[in-house]
């Protein structure tokens, strides 16, 4: 199966993908089979490292699927590596300035524009890379940095940071903002869903594609939101995780057939 980029899901126009938490490669073959188009592999809050996300990305190449990283901080150190070792993309989790985003586009990209170390061994390469200009150049079009907004600084600031040239995507973080602007989790709270919002505007403002998530595993309730946000433009949707959906549909067969 030939790898898939991000920009693949931008041309088609629509994507429906998860987040994988759980480090399985079997699991990364039921989301193929299932025939999703991207996975986020999230380093964030997975118990795992690049070392495993690696290997969930072959799995994601076998079948098909867009393999995204989301790091385990905002720390720019993680993208050259996780490209190296063949993301499409590097969700950079807590943006708050456009100063940090222009720092994390400048790690995706090698010298004289960026600052990633360059490699002609790498997995993203094939392990041996006899024509570097034209590797570099893939790499500088096809992969890179994905912001994800998730705090009140990084709303302060989301007209900036979705101008920042070189960036992929907005990821919306919903969750985490509803806690930094003092919501405790509830992202439904019309403060919450005006700031989300706000987001979006200046995402399509400054023509930034914009992935957003949603989280509750009723599929009428998914419905209904994807439906809100597919109302505001966003065409790239990130439904639950694979723990979220895995726990929901245990607890519906206890429901159904445990004991009473």
């Amino acid at each position: 199966m030939a790898h898939r980029s991000f920009q693949d899901l931008i041309r088609q126009g629509h994507s429906l993908g998860t987040w994988s938490q759980v480090a399985s490669a079997e699991m990364i073959d039921m989301l193929g089979a299932a025939r999703l188009d991207f996975t986020i592999v999230d380093c964030e809050h997975g118990a795992f490292g690049i070392e495993t996300a690696e290997n969930l990305f072959r799995a994601c190449d076998a079948n098909g699927l867009v393999p995204i990283v989301r790091a385990p901080s905002p720390d720019a150190g993680f993208v050259g590596r996780a490209l190296d070792a063949g993301a499409a993309a590097v969700v950079l989790p807590q943006i708050a300035s456009a100063a940090q985003a222009r720092a994390r586009v400048a790690a995706a990209r090698f010298a004289p524009e960026g600052t990633r170390g360059a490699c002609p061994c790498v997995r993203a390469g094939g392990h041996f890379i006899p024509d570097w200009r034209g590797y570099a150049q893939r790499q500088r079009h096809e992969t890179g940095v994905i912001a994800l907004v998730e705090t009140a600084e990084g709303l302060a600031e989301i007209e900036a940071i979705t101008k920042v040239e070189g960036l992929l995507a907005l990821l919306i973080g919903p969750f985490d903002l509803s806690v930094s602007l003092g919501h405790e989790g509830d992202y439904r709270a019309p403060a919450v869903q005006d700031a989300l919002a706000r987001m979006v505007k200046a995402a399509h403002a400054a023509s930034l594609p914009v992935i957003a998530p949603i989280f509750n595993p009723d599929l009428a309730e998914a419905r209904r939101q994807q439906a809100e946000w597919q109302a505001q433009g966003v065409r790239h949707i990130v439904f639950g995780t694979d723990k979220i959906v895995f726990a929901d549909a245990l607890s519906k067969v206890q429901g159904a057939l445990g004991k009473a």
